[in-house]
């Protein structure tokens, strides 16, 4: 089985707003998937997905003015750090970073979208 992985596709060029939005889920799915799949991947696409995963949650951070703190317990700076060691990780290890990952994402999405909506939900 082959793993349909979008490694080269970055958030970082689309623009704010609905789309953006969509990118983010599809990533968010991608990430679901591929820890279903964890065991299957190459180590190109586990860490090329992690590194992804951070990049999109540093921007998603920035954008929600969110700042890191820089330590090992910060979520992003352990995916990174996971992405550089993926070699020596059990597909039990990724899988689960891939899901912290897919959830932080999309919580970050929900807030964004609740703090950039009008008020009165219109």
């Amino acid at each position: 089985m082959t793993y349909p992985c979008n490694c080269n596709q970055s958030l970082k060029s689309a623009p704010d707003g609905p789309d953006h939005m969509s990118l983010t889920t599809s990533f968010v799915s991608e990430l679901v998937w591929a820890a279903s799949q964890a065991d299957h991947l190459t180590t190109f696409e586990k860490r090329r997905l992690l590194q992804r995963a951070v990049v999109t949650i540093n921007e998603m951070r920035q954008q929600a003015s969110i700042p890191d703190n820089s330590t090992k317990q910060d979520s992003g700076i352990a995916f990174q750090s996971l992405a550089g060691a993926v070699e020596a990780q059990t597909g039990e290890q990724i899988k689960t970073a891939l899901l912290d990952a897919a959830n932080m994402i999309r919580t970050l999405r929900i807030y964004l979208e609740t703090t950039t909506r009008p008020a009165g939900g219109e």
